[in-house]
């Protein structure tokens, strides 16, 4: 029998597969096609992302943001190369069985001591989720200039350029590497999510209004996923021949952020940490301390609160919103956006926005977030 079944092949399987290996546990990673390319843009803050190989990074630049006025973020901002990040994971699954299976053909075949589902967001029927959608073109940095120089990256711009009225949608447009840039027209988040062919129109729209025409030719990306998803706490051990429930790790988990969407630099970063704590006799409570210790669960409780505040907020108030939150201390920022653990420290934050905001926003803060989940949209 194995010791551990990974399902799913994505950045989050494939770094836990390997960790398991390395650490001496009979591991196989199950997914129906995988060698599917991987089409998202990853990226992270740099210091949250563990130590890679130089071919893993496309890019690393200095981040800022623009909302009524524009903000330097106080730290540089890495986007992943696609290929080299899936090349250095691949490296690390020596000794891994691979089975081009999904998940129920596979356990029933072999069987295993504990099985993890890496394979993305769980759909949930209980209620809409909130999403974060996005439309993007990559283009040339020089027909980016306007938006964002060489050696920067420009997380949000949420000037209404794009001359829509109605939810607020923000540009992103980060540095590719070899010379490319991605322009993406961002909903942060919308219950459902904003529609893509909606985010498309925006961003043509914004672009022309900056004198600019992607070529016909370009690369798009077009993204959607839930930010509230449910939570999957930790692995379970199987006990007899029915499985339960598939545990989770990654976006299934989710260790997705609800604030930013972000999840790849923290499987990265813990799945080293789970392996380990998988070879130990108290495996099951050994995961869950390492994926969801009581503060971890706090602040994502924290995080999913101040999304729903977002998701309650007029239009109108967004960019005011994030013209406080960018104008923190440097310290409460990267608590708030990065430190999934660090409950002091996001309450710290979250004290230091309220302070800092007028009363028509500190009503928008406090009302929304004490209340069920907000309605969907439209």
């Amino acid at each position: 029998m194995l010791d551990v079944l990974v399902a799913g092949g994505g950045p989050a399987g494939r770094a836990l597969a390997g960790a398991c290996a390395k650490v001496g546990l009979r591991t196989a990673l199950a997914d129906p096609a995988p060698e599917r390319p991987w089409r998202s843009t990853f990226a992270a803050w740099s210091g949250e992302l563990p130590p890679l190989p130089d071919s893993a990074i496309a890019s690393r630049s200095r981040g800022r943001a623009v909302a009524g006025r524009e903000h330097a973020l106080g730290w540089d901002y890495t986007v992943l190369d696609t290929a080299g990040l899936r090349a250095a994971l691949d490296e690390g699954l020596a000794g891994v069985a691979l089975h081009r299976a999904r998940l129920g053909e596979v356990e029933a075949r072999l069987g295993a001591r504990i099985v993890i589902d890496a394979t993305g967001h769980r759909p949930t029927t209980r209620r809409v989720a909130a999403e974060q959608t996005a439309y993007g073109v990559v283009v040339d940095e020089d027909l980016a200039a306007p938006f964002v120089a060489r050696g920067e990256a420009l997380f949000m711009d949420w000037r209404p350029d794009h001359g829509r009225p109605g939810w607020p949608t923000f540009l992103y447009a980060v540095p590719l590497g070899g010379g490319a840039v991605l322009l993406e027209e961002t909903s942060l988040a919308r219950r459902p999510g904003l529609p893509l062919p909606e985010l498309r129109e925006r961003l043509h729209a914004r672009l022309a209004h900056h004198g600019i025409a992607a070529p016909a030719d370009a690369r798009t990306e077009r993204v959607r996923f839930p930010v509230d998803g449910p939570l999957s706490p930790s692995p379970r051990r199987l006990v007899g021949p029915a499985r339960p429930s598939e545990p989770a790790f990654g976006a299934a988990t989710p260790l997705v952020h609800p604030a930013t969407g972000f999840s790849v630099a923290t499987a990265l970063t813990l799945a080293p940490r789970l392996a380990e704590a998988l070879t130990r006799p108290d495996a099951v409570a050994a995961a869950r301390r390492v994926l969801w210790p009581a503060p971890a669960l706090a602040v994502h409780a924290l995080r999913r609160r101040g999304l729903e505040s977002l998701l309650r907020m007029p239009p109108a108030q967004v960019p005011a919103f994030f013209d406080v939150f960018f104008g923190l201390p440097e310290r409460h920022r990267w608590a708030y956006l990065t430190a999934r653990a660090d409950l002091p420290g996001t309450l710290a934050a979250m004290g230091a926005l309220y302070r800092h905001a007028s009363w028509p926003l500190r009503a928008r803060l406090v009302g929304p977030a004490l209340g069920v989940a907000a309605h969907p949209t439209g």
